[in-house]
């Protein structure tokens, strides 16, 4: 009887709940015994904001680490946490079949965001989610936000915010759905590129590993999460910038293609450039790196990098990024 597969997983119950139903989906399809090994990453035991630490990736560092040095077999990451360039020895094994990607309000005495008083605080610790609340012009004071599922609602439960925007998908993965007050449609806030998403890794050399591994992959949720994740890498954007993007597949005139849609705001929400694109399945990469760099072309940089209200303006006007727009449909 082979041995028990070792499964790296962040500690979080978020993180071992996402890693327990992978370790199912394994033992049900591959008929292989999993054990869950916790590995502490650098973003569970700080409160700084994680811009501050280099981004997103300082919960994924510790358990690449871990697979390279043998101490586990595989690990489990929430998709829209994995950096953008590839692991020398590390394999993007699998994407199970994607939770859904929307952002969700959990707010006091079972409010939606356009019924929260003008002045009331809502939390997060995204500057995507930020910018976007601001875009919205409700009038809501945005504080930063850090902490597990259970800390950021229990502020909300304690008074101390009025709302706090999560992922719908970590709270239905926690069994905590029926707290939410409001699921956000992508047209007033779109998620972050992979969210609602799972990756499985494993060494690239384990090749028995890698092609059992494979038969747990969605193709759909992999073809939108990377689209997704290819426009941020030519976007050349970090957890700082205020990036939001959404793939979905679609029926399009010759069968089944990718719908991607994309922006990016200034940090208070006043600019963004905003367009989508359709193409391919079997091009997925392809679509999203197009698409970034339409989104260039009209100034998306500019609006990353400005931190400053006054130079975003200056610096986007010059190179004609447009206020929040409908969408522009290209094919890419």
């Amino acid at each position: 009887m082979s041995a028990p597969l070792r499964l790296g997983t962040r500690a979080s119950a978020l993180a071992r709940t996402q890693s327990a139903a992978v370790a199912a989906l394994v033992t049900e399809t591959l008929g292989r015994e999993v054990e869950l090994v916790p590995v502490t990453t650098e973003g569970d035991v700080t409160d700084a904001p994680l811009a501050s630490l280099g981004g997103a990736g300082v919960f994924v560092s510790a358990l690449r680490a871990a697979l390279l040095r043998g101490e586990v077999d595989l690990a489990v990451h929430s998709l829209k946490d994995l950096p953008t360039a590839a692991e020398p020895g590390v394999a993007l094994a699998a994407c199970p079949p994607r939770e859904d990607p929307r952002d969700a309000v959990v707010a006091r005495d079972g409010l939606t965001l356009g019924e929260l008083p003008v002045g009331s605080t809502i939390g997060t610790g995204s500057p995507r989610r930020a910018a976007q609340l601001a875009a919205l012009g409700l009038g809501l004071e945005v504080t930063d936000l850090r902490g597990n599922v259970d800390t950021r609602l229990r502020r909300v439960a304690d008074g101390d915010l009025d709302a706090v925007v999560l992922a719908r998908a970590g709270l239905a993965r926690l069994g905590r759905a029926d707290e939410i007050t409001e699921t956000l449609d992508p047209l007033q806030m779109l998620p972050a590129p992979g969210q609602g998403a799972l990756a499985v890794e494993c060494r690239a050399d384990d090749h028995d590993l890698v092609a059992a591994l494979s038969a747990l992959d969605d193709a759909g949720s992999r073809a939108a999460v990377e689209a997704e994740r290819a426009l941020l890498a030519t976007l050349e954007a970090g957890c700082s910038a205020p990036v939001g993007a959404l793939a979905e597949v679609v029926e399009g005139e010759d069968g089944e293609e990718l719908w991607l849609r994309a922006a990016v705001f200034s940090h208070d929400g006043a600019l963004s450039v905003r367009m989508s694109a359709t193409g391919p399945l079997g091009d997925a990469s392809g679509v999203g790196t197009r698409l970034a760099e339409l989104m260039l072309d009209d100034g998306a940089a500019d609006l990353m990098t400005a931190t400053d209200p006054v130079a975003t303006t200056t610096a986007a006007s010059s190179q004609g990024a447009t206020a929040s727009t409908t969408p522009k449909r290209q094919h890419a």
